[in-house]
């Protein structure tokens, strides 16, 4: 079954792909776009997969620590290593292609949402039974994709009886948390070396061509990088935000929203937000635009701004904060943004790029 977040990513590039194909690059300036793509890889995916990498080492060294040392000193120095590596996960997420998507990685590092509360229900049933293979990161790597990332470990630091990890009572919880951890470790250790290989999927995305299987000419190279502004923008805005924000008050779910009990609902769309403005600025796609339309890119690099400081400004327990008219007023601000984003790159960029013959200032006419 197609995971919620991949099933909707799919049928937004779908219904944009014939457009973009058309608009965005002719196959002459393939060699531009590779520009393009090599600069989003190496200015932005790369290193957003490095920072992965070293968060979740230090998480994975904060739970060994917690594990051999019970306290409460060391319970909340790995929450907030568990919170530093969810928004250098939110960051890195957005480019959910590639590596990521092999071998399920991506709903391995992150299983969400789960409305059926499938993985929530795994997760306590295995705290339950203490079955002894979910505490080797290598059998857990090949259990339910919902016990081994992101959701899990934030249920066992601060799900019901996460108290007991500050004393020696459940040593079985902390080590299922670290074996969790040590997973999401293996997991972005795998796709920043794949990132990396100088023949692997990085080499296909930046040199499209007619031998590549995978990126034919520029026009294929260059829409998956604006598939990632327009889907990401969208995923933003009608999963992750309107998963728990009510078109009224009444109608919020607060417990619906990503990362809730840690408290990181809005680090993450913040950090969602973020990786798409480090991404279009690290592409310099906005470079292509013709002078007179140059304004649309710092447009989009000022509305992104905004948006990630506006969301930062929404801290503490969501239910908190839907609560309060005035921070709930931001989160509507915050759709409001994400809304005007999407016509501003889904509509009115790539409008401009085809009503300029495509990419004219990338192919060097």
């Amino acid at each position: 079954m197609m995971p919620k977040r991949v099933a909707l990513m799919s049928k937004r590039l779908a219904l944009a792909l014939p457009f973009l194909l058309a608009a965005v690059l002719p196959v002459s300036a393939a060699a531009k776009a590779s520009d393009v793509i090599g600069r989003a890889i190496d200015g932005f995916v790369r290193p957003a997969y490095a920072s992965l990498g070293e968060h979740a080492a230090r998480l994975t060294k904060a739970m060994h620590r917690l594990c051999e040392a019970p306290s409460g000193q060391n319970l909340e120095g790995a929450r907030a290593a568990f919170s530093g590596t969810v928004e250098a996960w939110s960051l890195a997420e957005i480019i959910a292609f590639g590596p990521i998507k092999e071998n399920n990685r991506l709903e391995r590092m992150l299983y969400w949402p789960d409305r059926k509360s499938i993985g929530l229900r795994q997760v306590q049933a295995t705290l339950a039974s203490k079955d002894p293979s979910a505490t080797d990161p290598a059998q857990l790597a090949q259990k339910s994709v919902a016990m081994q990332g992101l959701g899990a470990l934030e249920y066992v630091l601060y799900g019901d009886g996460a108290e007991t990890l500050a004393a020696k009572d459940d040593p079985y919880r902390c080590a299922y948390g670290a074996a969790v951890a040590g997973n999401v470790e293996t997991i972005a250790g795998e796709v920043r070396e794949a990132w990396q290989k100088p023949d692997g999927f990085a080499s296909l995305w930046a040199n499209p061509g007619p031998k590549n299987p995978l990126y034919r000419d520029g026009n294929e190279a260059v829409t998956e990088l604006v598939g990632v502004f327009i889907n990401e923008l969208e995923m933003i805005r009608d999963v992750r935000l309107k998963g728990f924000l009510g078109a009224k008050p009444d109608a919020d779910k607060p417990k619906q929203a990503i990362y809730w009990r840690s408290q990181n609902t809005t680090t993450s769309l913040a950090g969602n937000l973020s990786g798409i403005d480090q991404l279009f600025q690290a592409s310099r796609l906005g470079d292509a635009l013709p002078a007179d339309a140059q304004w649309m890119a710092e447009s989009i690099h000022i509305q992104l701004s905004n948006g990630v400081m506006i969301t930062k400004s929404v801290a503490g327990p969501i239910d908190k904060a839907l609560a309060d008219p005035a921070l709930r007023g931001k989160l509507e601000h915050f759709a409001l943004i994400t809304s005007s984003l999407s016509t501003l790159i889904g509509t009115r960029m790539t409008a401009e790029f085809g009503l300029t013959a495509g990419f004219s200032s990338l192919d060097g006419d």
